[in-house]
């Protein structure tokens, strides 16, 4: 839907995410994509005969209904299949009414800017910094990805500062080999210095995220104080979460230890995420 809402044509779209797998896990797998790709397709009017005897031929297996039956028990089995009727009374039929391509206002005036070194000042009279690591804008919403630094002093940071602090973030398990981890990261040999030797897990750093729409509500008490750039394969998500008031700020940084050991986060430097 992503892909039709952003104009693509239907060669493009069938072609990322066709109707028919190839390769799946198995049929539970296979039933939960095959529905919900052709209910996207008989959403914006492409559910041909053929596809639509495809779908049926899968539903017929009956293999959620079975996998929640035998897992759970039939009252969840038949929950599945009642969904399952309705969803072939839906698609069996045409569409009369065919989703329009919709359009989502992008935002171009924003507040900050990415790699921005951002401070703020709490209730205790310190300063506190954060990285906006980038500015992502989906669906109509825009986001500025706020990462957390250890800074804490009664001074106004400055870049040259924060080259002695810390910035949050965590390990991520890998199941792939060194060499496929280090491809799919760039960078993560800086982490993988740190850990003794230990090599098989990605990284990710912390992120606050703070809606547009949101931010004009305290964006002033932000101010930027120069250009910090973390590396750009270490800017993973490692953990993400949406804070819509400065109190949030004051709550988080107020007392930041607690905030990692609840959490499970990790301090890593500055200069080994940082391009400085």
């Amino acid at each position: 839907m992503d892909l039709y809402d952003s104009g693509a044509d239907f060669d493009t779209i069938n072609k990322e995410f066709p109707l028919v797998q190839t390769d799946y896990i198995d049929d539970f797998d296979n039933e939960i994509c095959v529905t919900s790709c052709a209910l996207a397709l008989w959403e914006i009017g492409q559910m041909t005969e053929d596809k639509v005897s495809y779908a049926k031929s899968i539903i017929d297996k009956g293999a959620c209904v079975k996998v929640w039956t035998e897992e759970y028990d039939t009252k969840a089995g038949k929950g599945r299949q009642k969904e399952l009727d309705k969803f072939w009374n839906k698609i069996s039929q045409p569409n009369n009414k065919v989703r329009a391509r919709k359009k989502y206002r992008k935002i171009t005036n924003f507040y900050f800017q990415p790699d921005d070194l951002l401070t703020f000042q709490l209730k205790d009279g310190n300063y506190r910094a954060v990285i906006c690591a980038s500015i992502d804008q989906y669906r109509g919403q825009c986001n500025y990805v706020l990462v957390p630094t250890t800074y804490n002093s009664n001074k106004k940071p400055t870049v040259e500062d924060l080259k002695a602090e810390e910035i949050l973030g965590r390990q991520i398990g890998s199941g792939y080999d060194q060499q496929t981890t280090r491809e799919m990261q760039p960078g993560i040999e800086r982490i993988w210095e740190l850990s003794d030797g230990s090599c098989d897990f990605f990284f990710g750093v912390v992120k606050l995220a703070v809606d547009h729409k949101v931010f004009i509500n305290f964006k002033d008490k932000f101010e930027k104080v120069g250009t910090l750039k973390i590396a750009e394969g270490l800017k993973q998500t490692g953990f993400f979460g949406y804070e819509d008031n400065f109190d949030r700020f004051e709550t988080i940084f107020g007392d930041l230890e607690n905030y990692i050991k609840i959490f499970q986060q990790q301090k890593y430097s500055v200069k080994t995420l940082c391009n400085i």
